[in-house]
C-alpha cells in the first residue's frame, strides 16, 4: 500500500500547528519560518481551483471596496 500526502495539505497542517502557539513563546526566527511556509503555501495552492476561487473573491471584493470609495 503506498501513501501519498500532498505538499499543499501538509504545509496547511504545520501553518494551523505553528500559529495555534502563544505569541510570547514564538522568537523571530520563528516568525520568519512560519512566514516562508506561509508564502510556499500559497505558491502551492495559487494554481489549483481553490487557489482561483479564493483570487476571484479576493478580486471581487476588492472592486467592490474600490468602487464605494469613489464618488
Amino acid at each position: 500500500m503506498l501513501l501519498t500526502i500532498n505538499v499543499a495539505v501538509l504545509l496547511a497542517l504545520i501553518i494551523v500547528l505553528r500559529l495555534r502557539r502563544r505569541t510570547q513563546a514564538r522568537s523571530r526566527n520563528d516568525e520568519k519560518l512560519t512566514v516562508a511556509i506561509v508564502l510556499v503555501f500559497g505558491i502551492l495552492i495559487a494554481p489549483t481551483a481553490f487557489g482561483q476561487g479564493v483570487l476571484d473573491i479576493l478580486r471581487q471584493l476588492a472592486q467592490g471596496v474600490s468602487q464605494t470609495g469613489s464618488p
